[in-house]
């Protein structure tokens, strides 16, 4: 694995385009990490084996640092240039961040567009929290929402409109499912 690594930080700091990474590098990466951790923990750091084991250690974290903050920063480019950022050279997980990172990108350019044509765009002006449409299954007593509002008591059936925060807690503990409202 460490000569993957090397090979993938060096052709990401060669090329100016985002290069392609097996869709499980990352993964791959996090268990080498995690195995070296440990193997670390086993050896007395001042064998030869525990020196070498720190240094490759050390040098698979910089590296692995390295090659993320590179991609990252040629996302990062590509966004704020107006780009749509392909799926193609990207792993699963670098998409799902993508999405979070597009969304800040894109409020920051409405915020720029706003201030540079006069608009006003003050933080008093507060966009609402997002919420979900739950049906739930079964008899929830009343709770304080993510919002810091009250919501329910809720019985089996019930239909309601909770925080995106709260809502991904009652769908995981199977106390409700999602409707879909997009139709």
């Amino acid at each position: 694995m460490y000569d993957e690594l090397y090979e993938a930080w060096r052709k990401e700091k060669e090329n100016v385009e985002i290069q392609r990474l097996s869709n499980d590098f990352f993964f791959r990466l996090t268990q080498y990490v995690k195995r070296l951790r440990e193997e670390a923990r086993m050896l007395d750091g001042k064998t030869t084996r525990g020196r070498l084991l720190f240094c490759e250690s050390r040098n698979v974290r910089k590296l692995g640092r390295g090659l993320i903050q590179l991609r990252y920063r040629k996302i990062l480019r590509m966004l704020m240039a107006g780009e749509t950022v392909g799926r193609e050279g990207l792993t699963d997980d670098e998409v799902r961040v993508i999405g979070e990172v597009a969304a800040l990108t894109e409020s920051y350019q409405n915020f720029l567009k706003a201030v540079l044509s006069g608009r006003s765009f003050g933080v008093e002006v507060k966009e609402k929290p997002k919420k979900r449409v739950l049906r739930f299954l079964k008899e929830i007593p009343a709770v304080v929402g993510a919002d810091l509002k009250t919501y329910g008591p809720f019985k089996p059936e019930d239909v309601a409109s909770v925080p995106v925060e709260n809502a991904r807690v009652f769908v995981k503990q199977g106390l409700a499912v999602e409707v879909d409202v997009s139709s």
